[in-house]
Order: C-alpha cells, then structure tokens, then sequence
C-alpha cells in the first residue's frame, strides 16, 4: 500500500502528530496492521479491519473501546500517558468515531503504540508461558464486572459445540467415498468424544457456567511483553464478545502446548508439553482464582481438550468438504492437520489426569 494512502488515512484522526514514515507488521492473518512513526517520537497502530470477516466492524471497534476504558478504569490513580502504555487505547477520528470507514472502501482504526514491547510466535520457555497465564487471567479478572452483554457476538456461534457438530454431520452427507475411507479412524474417534466434547456447552447453556467478556484469540503472539519477558497486556481484541472462560484458556495452551507444528505429519513429534500447561495455569490461576466459581475451575483442563478437538473437528470438516475453507499446500493436508489436533488430544488425555 502507499505511503500517500496511509498517511491520507491516518490523518483522518485526531493523533495530533504528523505522519512521517510506516512499516507493515505481519503477525495477523485476517487484517492489515501497519506501525506509523509520527513527529514528537511518536508511534501508532493502523488498522485495517477486513469487513469480509467481521460483518458488523462499527460493532466490533465499540466492543474493544469499551473493553479498553473498562481495564482503565481499574488503575484510576495512573495519567493517561502512563496507562496509554500499559492498556490498548483507541484514538478517534475527526468525526469523533473510533474508526475510519472510508466510502466504497475499508474500515480503519489507530492504537496508540505501546514502545519497547515484544510478542513471541512460539513460546520457547516455561517463563513466557507462566507470564502469558498470568496476562490472560488478568484481562480476564479486569473485565468479569463488565456486562458481557453489552458487546456483540463478533462471531456468531464461533466456539459453540452443537453447531461445529452439525457442520460436521453435513460434511459426512455429502463427503466422497475416498475422504470417508481414508478420513474413517478420525470418524470413529469423533463418535467416541461426542458428549464429553458437549460438556461445556451444555454447562453454559444451563448457566452453571456464566457467561463473561472472554478474548477468543488467545495465542501467545496476541500478549505483549517488555524485553525483560514480563507481561504487558493482551492485543489483538477484535474478537472480544461474550463467552467462557474455559474457551480462552483451552486455546491458548493449544496452540502453546503441542511440540510439533499444527500440520506436522510424523505424529510420533506430536506431544502435549506438560511443564508449559502448568506454568502457563499456575500464571493464569494467580490472578484469576478468586474471580472464578468452584464450577468454573473444576472444568479449566477440559476447556483445553475441548478446543483442541474443536480445531480437530474442524479440519477433519473441511477435508471432508473438500478443502473449502482453509488454505491448504497438498492433497490432505487438512486431514493431516485433523491427525496432528487428534494425536495431541491423546497426549494431553494421557498426561492430564
């Protein structure tokens, strides 16, 4: 994209700084995230938010603001510049709107930029996974007097069990002889877990497990550190909306806790690591042991297996669909992927008990 354009856009808010020079940032999948350096030693995150995705984007940005001012209003004795850079914060347009929606075009929205944080990809150690716990359980404990209902579902249905389930049901229907037969052991293991997978669900439809502000993107490259590896905050909120908290803890030791990559077809290296499970939960229970009920901490090492079989299910759909949602590099990859979330399904069974 031009420098002309972004700066065009990145005037049409009231930064007071002048725009100077811009870098793209790639660590998202879904939208363009670009780091403008701005007059004053100034720094900024531009936004854009990919409305093919996010139907309801004027939504969205509503529900990170809020977000934003609720974990302000939890250290009122900080100045706004200090909080600025412990604490996303949103900068509005000229029309006083908190983005930017060009006609004909993109919705935008600028972050004041937090200096010298850092993000991992892959957590490498048992600190970053403890300080990753703990910045979860902290936006989480912030925000449970926040009325959930206050923020829309960004995602209608994103974690929820039964539909992921009748996706499933259809894509036997209408799968080929070949996927069926070659797909047929994950098939069985997918009628074995069925109503241990619809545990949760049915705890939250009942309402002994409440329903909070939850995150719903919580891999590690979504909190921030210092360089000295302690936790800052949590970022990329475009999913925050009502939810469980067993979803936002189960995927984050997910993506944390398998040995190998998600498509890695030698399985023998699939292993769920059990010393980053419990530093990343001890992080996590420290701040969040108080705010939770009895209920809500008895089913925490489910909501982990519950979405990694939610992303095995979803990939054993899609192959079963014929590789139509995500994108894939060869024949089967998806089933490989589904293969890799069911051997780490068994691991992690095998050492958490």
């Amino acid at each position: 994209m031009k420098a002309n354009t972004l700066k065009n856009i990145f005037n049409e808010f009231e930064h007071k700084s002048t725009f100077v020079s811009y870098s793209e940032l790639n660590s998202g999948h879904i939208n363009d995230t670009f780091l403008i350096k701005a007059t004053g030693n100034k720094n900024f995150i531009l936004q854009r938010i990919n409305h093919k995705i996010f139907k309801d984007v004027p939504g969205l940005v509503n529900n990170k603001v809020l977000t934003s001012k609720h974990l302000k209003s939890k250290f009122p004795n900080i100045k706004e510049e200090e909080l600025n850079q412990k604490v996303l914060s949103f900068v509005k347009t000229k029309n006083s709107d908190f983005y930017y929606y060009k006609k004909g075009g993109n919705y935008w929205n600028v972050m004041i930029f937090i200096n010298d944080s850092i993000t991992h990809e892959i957590v490498k150690n048992e600190e970053v996974a403890y300080e990753g716990g703990k910045l979860l359980g902290r936006f989480l404990n912030l925000t449970s007097d926040l009325d959930s209902s206050a923020l829309i579902n960004v995602i209608p249905n994103f974690h929820d069990m039964s539909f992921r389930y009748a996706q499933y049901t259809s894509s036997l229907q209408s799968a080929s002889k070949e996927r069926l037969f070659k797909a047929e052991k994950y098939t069985r293991l997918v009628s074995s877990l069925k109503d241990e997978m619809h545990i949760l669900q049915r705890l939250k439809e009942t309402g002994d497990i409440p329903t909070r502000v939850t995150h719903n993107d919580t891999k590690i490259s979504n909190s921030l550190f210092n360089k000295d590896n302690k936790g800052i905050c949590m970022i990329d909120t475009d999913t925050v909306m009502p939810g469980i908290i067993h979803y936002d803890f189960g995927d984050a030791i997910r993506t944390i806790c398998n040995t190998a990559a998600e498509d890695e077809k030698d399985l023998s290296k699939v292993e769920f690591n059990l010393e980053y499970y419990k530093a990343y939960e001890k992080g996590f229970l420290e701040q969040t042991k108080f705010s939770l009920s009895e209920t809500e901490l008895k089913y925490l090492p489910l909501g982990a297996k519950t979405m990694i079989f939610i992303m095995a299910l979803r990939f054993l759909t899609d192959y079963l669909n014929n590789d139509v949602y995500y994108k894939i590099d060869y024949h089967g990859h998806n089933l490989d992927r589904a293969k890799n979330q069911f051997k780490l399904i068994e691991s992690f069974t095998n050492k958490i008990s």
